[in-house]
């Protein structure tokens, strides 16, 4: 195992009943950003993302189309690995539950969890809804309906779709059991649920009371068989979380699984959407106690992705019969993958839903990455050229601008700074502190105006400090920026000569201010940023 201190990340696995989508990007992209950025800072990271391939919704799908569940999974696979690949995401692992590992995984829980004592064997008369794969009590659903004034319509309380009446024999979980440890866990570990806020809604559930959990279903076969019933298949929830554990080695045998569960587990971070967050922050937690398993340190719920109208201003849900979803490669084809990562980190902030609109992608574009950091890239790239035949000049110790220069000063911290906004997943705020060494660049560049220390022989020294100045603040800007924007970051490193810093693991000591070369190749290039019409 490596020496260095483990940093685990993981996505929901995502159903495979349609292809991905902005929201399933959304959830992958900050995860990578993050798994970038760690390994960047000296982690070793384990990034993992995949599918949740079995209950009763999948099996529908297959059906729909003509396949079998299987072969309707195995038809999904290439849409996730395709955007996965072209979006650049860096994830170490892709977990599908139809693998031998998950159910290894699921049938070794089934059977710690029988030894524990936590399951037992009865029936279920409920509603469930089959689109969210969720059971629901009498009186959640009454609730609902009462505050929806539908009584008697019976809709999902979370996605309004309509219910099924399920009865059937079934195993379950004793849920009710760890609620005052639930409790417990929240109190002594705040940032368990992150943001600070969407704790309050997972305290209020569980402060509401907690039902028994049904965690196995008979009425249809497309799932994990429970090692000690075959009549019974795994309810999906129970499978899927698992997926977690499973992927470093839990469950499975060999002192190599061991290590690698013992030097990985617990996870240090689940991004998960909102509407998932109970399962996250209360059934797994539990499940885990129930195992006598460590707990992850964090879950981020992030918000939803909604449209602005452009006539009203307002945010809608996204939906195609509202004719207002926006495919993921809507997007790319709009600001190629590059710009598209930069403003769905930046411009939308993960904890709560946010509203996006064509018009604000490209004014954010052409604000942040045309007009500031491709522009400055630009300029200071073709002023090395022109001034010192394509390489990075030497810097004069005697000339004005050496020991102290603006650049210096807004660089000074400024990793610190970046880093602690990163850790927080402020992925917005990070930038902008980035781009405030960017905007420093460009003001700097019309305050000392090379152009007119180039016509002055006196002033030489003067001039090679300011072009060093400008491509030294290009290097640090650019391994700031690799997480969000990892193609143009690496390009932007090696039309300095620095392509040897990209792969950095001491971002903090790469970020620190005066270790650019003299004599590096300079070029120039094409834009990497060409500003949208």
């Amino acid at each position: 195992m490596s020496s260095k201190p483990s940093y685990y990340i993981t996505t929901p696995i995502y159903y495979v009943n349609a292809d991905p989508h902005l929201g399933t990007a959304y959830s992958t992209i900050i995860a990578d950003v993050q798994a970038r950025y760690r390994r960047a800072a000296g982690y070793s990271v384990k990034f993992l993302t995949g599918m949740d391939e079995h209950g009763q919704k999948v099996a529908e799908a297959a059906e729909k189309h003509g396949m079998t569940p299987q072969e309707w999974c195995d038809s999904q696979a290439p849409h996730f690995h395709e955007l996965w690949e072209e979006l650049e995401i860096s994830n170490d692992d892709f977990i599908r539950t139809t693998e031998p590992r998950q159910k290894r995984a699921v049938q070794y829980l089934w059977e710690r969890m029988q030894e524990a004592g936590y399951i037992y064997k009865g029936s279920y008369d409920g509603w469930y809804c089959v689109p969210d794969e969720t059971f629901f009590t009498e009186t959640q659903v009454e609730k609902a309906d009462e505050a929806r004034g539908t009584e008697g319509q019976h809709l999902c309380p979370d996605c309004h779709r309509p219910l099924e009446r399920v009865k059937e024999e079934s195993w379950f979980f004793k849920l009710s059991a760890f609620q005052d440890k639930l409790l417990a866990l929240y109190d002594e570990h705040p940032d368990f649920v992150q943001p600070d806020f969407r704790m309050n809604e997972v305290r209020s559930f569980v402060e509401g009371g907690l039902n028994d959990l049904s965690v196995s279903r008979t009425s249809f076969d497309w799932g994990i068989q429970v090692p000690f019933d075959d009549e019974h298949v795994t309810y999906v929830w129970f499978d899927a979380l698992t997926n977690y554990m499973t992927a470093v080695g839990y469950g499975q045998e060999g002192d190599e699984a061991a290590a690698d569960f013992a030097y990985r587990w617990p996870a240090q971070t689940h991004i998960v959407g909102k509407d998932i967050i109970r399962f996250h922050c209360v059934i797994w937690p539990a499940m885990l106690m129930a195992l006598g398993e460590a707990l992850p340190e964090h879950v981020f719920a992030h918000g939803f992705l909604t449209v602005k109208n452009e006539e009203t201003g307002k945010a809608e849900k996204m939906s195609k019969s509202r004719g207002n979803a926006i495919a993921p490669r809507e997007v790319i084809e709009k600001l190629g993958v590059e710009g598209y990562r930069y403003y769905f980190m930046t411009d939308v902030t993960p904890g709560t839903d946010g509203a996006i609109s064509f018009g604000r992608m490209e004014q954010v574009y052409n604000a942040d990455l045309a007009n500031s950091w491709g522009n400055l890239i630009s300029r200071s790239t073709n002023m090395c050229i022109k001034y010192f035949e394509g390489a990075t000049p030497e810097r004069d110790s005697s000339a004005a601008g050496y020991a102290e220069n603006p650049l210096a000063a807004v660089a000074d911290g400024l990793f610190e700074r970046y880093a602690a906004k990163m850790e927080a997943f402020a992925y917005g705020d990070a930038a902008k502190e980035v781009m405030e060494l960017v905007h420093a660049a460009n003001l700097y560049i019309e305050n000392s105006e090379p152009w007119t220390l180039a016509k002055d022989p006196a002033k030489t020294g003067e001039l090679a400090n300011v072009i060093w100045n400008l491509l030294e603040c290009i290097r640090i800007t650019a391994h700031l920026l690799m997480p969000l924007m990892p193609s143009t970051s690496a390009e932007a490193l090696r039309r300095i000569g620095c392509e040897g810093e990209a792969a950095t693991d001491n971002m903090a000591a790469a970020c620190a201010w005066g270790q650019l070369a003299a004599g590096l190749p300079v070029e120039k290039g094409e834009a990497l940023f060409p500003r949208l019409a």
